[in-house]
C-alpha cells in the first residue's frame, strides 16, 4: 500500500469510530510511525510503499486512538507555547487556553529578576516556558504528584531550564518558602459529579489533576486564602478557571482582600482566566 492509501485507510476508520479531526489525527499517527518530522511532508510521499513492518504499528495506534487514547500520548509529545514537550499519562495534557494564562503573566511580571511559582505544575509547561521566555526569573514549581514531578523535571531537562527552576513535592503552599512576585495556577476546577460525563481523552488524564471537589473550587478556594502568605507586595496571582467560575473566583479574591482583579477572556469569549494582587 503507499503513503496515501494507507493515510485514506486510517481516516476512514477514525471516522467510522466517531473521532474528531480524524484525518489530522490519521496524519500524526503515520507520520509519528513513519518517522516523519512533520506531517505535511506525507504530502511529499504519497507514493512512498508503506510494508506491513510500519503498517502493524500504526493499526495498533490508530486502534487505541479510535478507543479513546488521546493523540498527544500516542505520540508522546505536545506543542505548547512554540515549542515540543513531552507528554504523557502522568499529568494532564496541556490546553490551547493555558498558553493565553502564560501570556498574561509573562505580560504582568515587572522586572528581568522576577520570583515566580507555579502551583500544580503537571507537566511543567507553565514553568518551563516562563523560565525559557525570562531567562532572568527564578523559578519554582510544585506538585502533589511525584510521577507528574518528574514528567515536569523531563520537559525542564527538554529546554535546557532544569538549573533554573527548583520543583518539589506539595499540596499546594504547604511545602513552600516564599516571597514570589507571582503564583501562577491551572488547578483542577472540575466539580467531581461532572468527571464521569467527561470525554474518553479527559478521562485519559489523572483524575487528581481534574477533580476539583464539590464545587470545582475546593483547590482554587485553599489557594487563593493561602496565597497572600506567599506573595511580595502588589504580588500577581493569575489563575486558569472552569468556563462558569468566573464571578465566584472573583467573589473568592474580593473576600480575601486582593485588588485589581480582572477576569479575561480566551479566543472562545469564556472567562478563562483572573488575575489579581494582594497588598
Amino acid at each position: 500500500m503507499t503513503v496515501l492509501e494507507v493515510l485514506n485507510a486510517a481516516t476512514g476508520y477514525l471516522k467510522q469510530q466517531g473521532v474528531e479531526s480524524p484525518r489530522l489525527n490519521a496524519e500524526h499517527l503515520l507520520a509519528h510511525v513513519l518517522g516523519i518530522k512533520n506531517r505535511i511532508n506525507l504530502y511529499m510521499e504519497f507514493e512512498r510503499t508503506v510494508g506491513e513492518a510500519e503498517r502493524a504499528p500504526l493499526r495498533e495506534q490508530v486502534r487505541k486512538r479510535s478507543e479513546g487514547v488521546p493523540l498527544q500520548h500516542l505520540l508522546g509529545t505536545v506543542e505548547f507555547f512554540g515549542r515540543t514537550f513531552s507528554s504523557d499519562a502522568r499529568a494532564l495534557i496541556p490546553r490551547p487556553e493555558t498558553e493565553q494564562l502564560v501570556e498574561k503573566v509573562l505580560a504582568e511580571l515587572g522586572g528581568p529578576n522576577a520570583r515566580v511559582l507555579d502551583v500544580g505544575t503537571g507537566s511543567g509547561v507553565i514553568a518551563v516556558t516562563i523560565a525559557v521566555e525570562r531567562e532572568g526569573a527564578s523559578v519554582a514549581a510544585v506538585d502533589l504528584s511525584p510521577d507528574a514531578l518528574a514528567l515536569a523535571q523531563e520537559n525542564a531537562g527538554r529546554h535546557g531550564v532544569s538549573e533554573r527552576i527548583e520543583f518539589s513535592e506539595s499540596d499546594l503552599l504547604a511545602n513552600v518558602s516564599g516571597p514570589f512576585d507571582a503564583i501562577v495556577a491551572n488547578l483542577p476546577y472540575i466539580a467531581s459529579e461532572e468527571l464521569a460525563g467527561l470525554s474518553r481523552e479527559v478521562r485519559h488524564d489523572p483524575a487528581m489533576a481534574l477533580d476539583g471537589g464539590r464545587d470545582g473550587l475546593a483547590l482554587v478556594a485553599r489557594l487563593v486564602q493561602d496565597a497572600p502568605g506567599m506573595l511580595c507586595p502588589g504580588g500577581l496571582l493569575a489563575l486558569e478557571i472552569g468556563h462558569d467560575q468566573a464571578a465566584r473566583v472573583e467573589s473568592l479574591l474580593s473576600a480575601n482582600n486582593y485588588r485589581d482583579i480582572k477576569r479575561i477572556r480566551d479566543y472562545q469569549g469564556i472567562e478563562r482566566i483572573v488575575i489579581a494582587r494582594h497588598g
